[in-house]
């Protein structure tokens, strides 16, 4: 890993999948947890009213979806795991990302990580050297596509323990798209600091390069199993061992 001498970096922001953790985890763990659990969840949960609310959304999302997959309900029955869940598989496999399926996901991830069949799993150089920043006076911050629950439940049963003190913000795509420079401008203002002093760690070049753009540090995470390797001059990380920001800050 090339490093440039540029100035000091006092906030580290951090991306998830492909950064701190496997980006096979999303797609072969988390995924398939929901679609498989979802009938027990709703079994369980669906009289609630904040799930009865989602089941709501997700079937009016299907009778206006212009290419809702299967076939949909002559009607919908009673309890909603029977008649919803094609359309949930459907959401799934074409990774589409609405709101409220988004938002009942997180709700039986949730129930999964509380009874321990879900775990966070962190790169094993991650939870070591997250304290060690945190030690040193550096501000930790998460910008990840997935939902701010959705973080908050993987660092905090991880397999690293509970990290979530380690973080002092939390963004999902509701501040903004990841590769969207405005998002970062939006990042550095909530977070009280000018983007020259934040460090951007993530596996995609499209967001580096909507980073650096604005002004942030970049690094290019080159983890096992990611699907991007070319980081197009962007120094690389393939480990946070040893990587020192109190001093220096890395850019193309």
């Amino acid at each position: 890993m090339e490093m440039v001498q540029t100035g000091a970096i006092t906030h580290l922001l951090l991306d998830i999948e492909g950064t701190t953790c496997p980006v096979a985890f999303v797609g072969s763990t988390l995924f398939p947890y929901a679609r498989d659990h979802a009938p027990e969840f709703l079994h369980r949960h669906g009289e609630e009213a904040a799930v009865q609310e989602l089941v709501k959304e997700i079937a009016e999302a299907w009778r206006n979806d212009h290419n809702p997959g299967p076939p949909r309900p002559l009607a919908e029955e009673a309890l909603p795991q029977g008649w919803l869940l094609p359309y949930l598989d459907h959401l799934i496999r074409h990774d589409v990302k609405l709101p409220a399926w988004k938002e009942l996901q997180g709700m039986i991830w949730a129930d999964g990580y509380a009874r321990g069949e879900l775990e966070g799993p962190l790169f094993d150089d991650v939870p070591s050297n997250l304290r060690r920043w945190a030690e040193q006076g550096l501000v930790l911050a998460v910008y990840s596509s997935g939902s701010v629950a959705a973080q908050q439940l993987l660092y905090g049963h991880s397999s690293g323990g509970d990290l979530r003190y380690l973080f002092s913000h939390w963004f999902d795509t509701r501040t903004g798209g990841k590769k969207d420079p405005s998002s970062y401008r939006t990042i550095a203002a909530e977070m009280g600091t000018e983007p020259a002093t934040i460090l951007f760690v993530s596996d995609s070049l499209a967001e580096l390069q909507a980073a650096n753009a604005t002004g942030l540090s970049v690094l290019f995470s080159e983890r096992p199993g990611n699907p991007e390797t070319d980081s197009e001059g962007f120094p690389r990380v393939q480990s946070f061992e040893g990587l020192d920001l109190r001093r220096t800050s890395a850019m193309a």
